[in-house]
């Protein structure tokens, strides 16, 4: 699995910018990159943790001018030694200097390699590695957030505390197991089955967390549902603060859904506009029809838009009766005309919030954004160092885990011989180390760091 050869990449994105970033790192990385550096001192001279001035020259050419970043193992990202070529950020400027480095007998980096080899090299962990990732694709502060934390190990702090705390039990087990004449274990499972009990309940808290890490790396699915012209779109519109939708006074503008990636308060919003719900004899109406209804079915919130200024009818009827179970607010817009419809009409048939608002001036919108974040995340999350599991991987293993030990307090319910208790710890164990990479095969590793893009 691993390699040791000096490896290189373009690490800034490869667009046009003020600065571009080549990464080297590896044993000889210094050397290698010193054959193309001029400059007032060698690098292979200079202290480790310093910044060069110089050009970068090839075949007698100056390529351009550059800042050098020296780092010396093992206080690197990778823990071997490593160059950061600091440059101008043209595309064209990036890839020369990358195809210099290469010329010196340099390998191109694997995606994911640079983070791979920190994880091989024991800097950190699987879980804090597929933690960079996150960051990188984070889309709200959120979720930025949730990641920063799992990067500096609280989560994996966690997985290695229980850990540590299993594994003490198999080792008692075990020796008493080897030599019953001086360790006795009569009773010892009343004594294991409540410190096994600790280790379900977090795993529990752990697991409880994953619809609320899904909804922050993916975003709350919310969909936007009403009759036709009651201000659907121009509701999304509002919410992404530019026309994405169209809007006109004719009723069925919107056949299909239209989806549009928002952040809001500092967390994201997957959001679904729909084709507006009646009863129509139109073929493709129908369908626009039918996927508002599908649509409603998957969402994490639903925005009923009720116009107010129009009477209820079997229209409005029909569609709470659809939602009178799910998690919805109710808008009551078109509230800057004469309103017929009021919220105690509503409340004859739903009883969920319901709120005054105008998508034209905007009324009701501000409290609209704090309703959402408060109705999920209660402001709790950027205030503590709660985890959210946001990665199918570790909520699989943490199932897993939680099975074995499940089995364990059954085993001890029945009065089971201790040697069967120490096989249920052991996978608990192991499926736990799974997560940070201390029982994983080769494969996998690939397979993860396959995701991550070049020179990260």
């Amino acid at each position: 699995m691993y390699k040791t050869d000096t490896i290189c990449a373009i690490a800034s994105a490869m667009t046009n910018a003020g600065i571009g970033i080549i990464r080297v790192s590896g044993s000889d990385a210094i050397e290698k990159v010193d054959r193309i550096y001029k400059g007032k001192h060698k690098l292979t001279e200079v202290e480790s943790h310093t910044v060069q001035y110089g050009h970068i020259v090839y075949d007698d050419k100056v390529i351009d001018e550059v800042m050098v970043l020296v780092l010396k193992s093992p206080r690197t990202y990778t823990t071997e030694d490593t160059v950061e070529i600091d440059c101008h950020g043209g595309t064209l400027v990036m890839q020369e200097i990358l195809k210099a480095v290469i010329a010196q007998g340099v390998r191109p980096a694997e995606p994911g390699e640079f983070t791979k080899r920190a994880f091989l090299n024991g800097r950190i962990d699987l879980s804090q590695a597929e933690s960079v990732m996150d960051v990188i694709s984070s889309n709200s502060n959120l979720a930025l957030h949730n990641s920063i934390n799992q990067l500096q190990g609280i989560f994996s702090d966690q997985i290695k505390d229980m850990r540590s705390k299993i594994i003490y039990e198999i080792a008692y087990i075990e020796s008493a197991l080897d030599d019953p004449e001086h360790i006795d274990i009569t009773g010892y499972g009343e004594e294991l089955l409540p410190k096994i009990q600790e280790i379900i309940d977090q795993i529990s808290h752990l697991l409880a967390t994953a619809d609320n890490g899904s909804m922050l790396k993916e975003g709350i699915k919310t969909t936007i549902i009403g009759k036709p012209n009651a201000g659907k779109s121009s509701l999304l519109n509002l919410l992404a603060r530019k026309d994405r939708a169209i809007v006109t006074d004719i009723a069925g503008t919107t056949r299909d859904t239209l989806e549009e990636q928002i952040s809001l308060n500092g967390i994201s919003l997957r959001i679904i506009d729909t084709a507006g719900i009646r009863h129509t004899e139109d073929v493709v109406e129908k369908i626009g029809v039918k996927k508002a209804y599908d649509t409603m079915e998957n969402a994490d919130l639903i925005l009923y838009v009720v116009d107010a200024s129009r009477p209820l009818d079997e229209n409005d009827i029909a569609i709470m009766e659809k939602i009178k179970d799910l998690k919805v607010i109710v808008l009551l817009n078109k509230t800057d005309l004469d309103p017929v419809v009021d919220a105690d009409e509503i409340h004859k048939y739903l009883s969920q919030d319901i709120l005054p608002f105008s998508a034209k001036n905007g009324q009701g919108l501000d409290y609209l954004e704090k309703m959402i974040t408060d109705m999920f995340f209660t402001g709790q999350i950027m205030d503590s160092n709660e985890v959210f599991l946001t990665n199918a991987r570790h909520i699989a293993a943490l199932s897993d885990a939680n099975e074995s030990l499940k089995h364990v307090v059954e085993s001890i319910s029945m009065d089971m011989p201790e040697d069967f208790l120490s096989i249920d710890l052991m996978d608990a164990y192991e499926s736990l180390g799974i997560i940070i990479g201390e029982s994983v095969e080769e494969d996998l590793v690939n397979e993860i760091f396959a995701k991550f893009c070049t020179g990260k």
